[in-house]
């Protein structure tokens, strides 16, 4: 390696030729170079994707690589004309490719696990109810803790091994983040349920970043965090306060279902768990919002329960959703090895309760760096109450974007545009500098019967005051990418 270096500096006339000192920084500095780049060789083969990576950006992707491995984060993801790379692994593109480079960037981040960010303190507070509530043999806790598996799943993971149907809405294309047809960002974190029962878990809590395409407002944002819950019973946990129970059974044949059990289900064994579920639970919402919070539950419907039921809290006059929750199908069961056992799981958005239990009114800012923001909830005890103290609310700005939508060809489908497609676009370029965006018209002509729609965009920067004309820069980026990537025709 030195012996070429020198052969190199030699070729060069002798005014430019380095001294002996300067030969061997460039050699040194050459030499730490490839000395980081050497073991992502020997780990993993070059995909596609990582090797055009870096060679297009050369030694500043090294130095990405190394503040990357020193800070302990994933890979960055990198997305080219043939695969998408996340977390290190490439998957090939197909028709059903979506993800856009901004929702790529978030993977890794992991609010959840950022010591005193406002997410990771709710999941630590509910992590430390069910360990000081609900011990197991030897003093140890009953509810083992999954925080950091990849998001990253199969549409097996993500619906499949849920029950979902087929022909279910939100297995939509434009309702969530295809990697490709067979591959993509999770919906919810329940796509790891089956892994973790079938790994022999009983009783266990798991957490993680969740991704849909969805509206764009202050309580609506692409990436979120969820937590769930799941806890399976056998017979003799289910019975054991029962008196006289020897003729009781977890399972019966020949059931059918209503809507108070499922048909492999007896009604005794169901209405036991239930009640376990809502106790639970119940106390958990006491434990967060206080010994006053005033409670319902609500019936409702969830293809991997049943019957599943939604909780509501009294807040500030208003009842306000707060998570779902059920009795696990017994058919999820059986396909991870447990169907001699019954099973309740719950799972809730961490967002929506630090919304509410830390008056936090914009979710965007959850993302933000400011240190304004994140040090409101640097606190001794996770328990300690916090009230956010609003950063200066600078001014919105508005713009209107008018276009008619695409006519359907002989060979086209007749929905070929969705307003979720224009919410993503939206994002992918406006970014964080978006705060809202809302249907304000629709329009039928009378003669063509070409279909129009006016959407307002609010632009508003979370640390500084924005001007109309950088922000009339990134409305026209918008007005342009509608028109080619969509297929609108402006109106403006």
């Amino acid at each position: 390696m030195y012996f070429c270096i020198d052969r190199k500096l030699h070729g060069l006339p002798r005014s430019r030729r380095h001294t002996p000192t300067q030969r061997w920084r460039v050699s040194h500095k050459i030499t730490m170079r490839l000395s980081l780049l050497l073991p992502l060789l020997q780990s993993t083969p070059l995909s596609c994707c990582r090797l055009s990576a870096l060679l297009a950006n050369g030694g500043a992707a090294l130095s990405r690589r190394r503040l990357s491995t020193d800070s302990g984060s994933a890979p960055r993801p990198v997305i080219d004309q043939d695969c998408v790379e996340v977390s290190g692994r490439p998957y090939p593109r197909d028709d059903f490719t979506n993800v856009t480079p901004k929702i790529l960037a978030k993977v890794g981040r992991d609010l959840h696990n950022q010591r005193h960010h406002p997410l990771w303190l709710i999941k630590e507070r509910i992590k430390a109810f069910f360990y000081s509530s609900y011990m197991g043999r030897g003093g140890n806790p009953l509810f083992s803790v999954h925080d950091n598996l990849n998001p990253v799943v199969t549409t097996e993971q993500n619906f499949d091994s849920l029950l979902i149907p087929p022909d279910h809405p939100s297995r939509k294309q434009g309702d969530n983040y295809f990697l490709n047809r067979t591959t993509m960002l999770r919906a919810h974190t329940s796509a790891h349920q089956r892994e973790l029962v079938k790994s022999g878990l009983d009783a266990f809590l798991l957490a993680g970043d969740v991704y849909r395409r969805d509206e764009i407002d202050s309580c609506h944002y692409p990436v979120f965090h969820q937590m769930e819950g799941v806890r399976l019973f056998t017979e003799r946990q289910v019975f054991s306060n029962v008196p006289d129970s020897e003729e009781l059974s977890l399972l019966e044949h020949s059931g059918r279902r209503t809507p108070h059990k499922q048909e492999t289900h007896t009604l005794e064994a169901v209405k036991l768990v239930e009640f376990n579920l809502k106790q639970t639970l119940t106390r958990l919402i006491t434990h967060l919002f206080g010994q006053d919070v005033e409670v319902r539950w609500v019936g409702c419907y969830f293809p991997f329960t049943h019957p599943s039921f939604e909780m509501e809290v009294r807040f500030q006059g208003d009842w306000l959703e707060v998570l779902g929750c059920g009795v696990m199908e017994q058919q999820l069961l059986n396909s991870a090895g447990a169907g001699d056992k019954l099973g309740w799981a719950f799972g809730l958005g961490l967002e929506r309760l630090a919304m509410v239990l830390y008056q936090i009114p914009d979710i965007r800012l959850f993302w933000s760096q400011d240190e304004r923001f994140l040090t409101q909830f640097i606190l001794d005890d996770i328990h300690q109450p916090v009230c956010f103290q609003p950063l200066s609310k600078y001014p919105p700005l508005h713009n209107d974007i008018s276009f008619w939508l695409p006519e359907a060809g002989p060979e086209a489908e007749p929905q070929s545009f969705t307003a979720n497609d224009f919410y993503d676009l939206v994002r992918s370029i406006g970014g964080d500098l978006v705060e809202k965006v809302t249907l304000v018209d629709e329009f039928t002509h009378p003669q063509s019967r070409r279909r129009s729609q006016c959407y307002r965009i609010i632009y508003r920067h979370m640390e500084r005051t924005l001007s109309q004309q950088e922000v009339r820069l990134v409305h026209k980026e918008i007005e342009d990418a509608a028109e080619a990537e969509l297929g609108v025709q402006g109106r403006y």
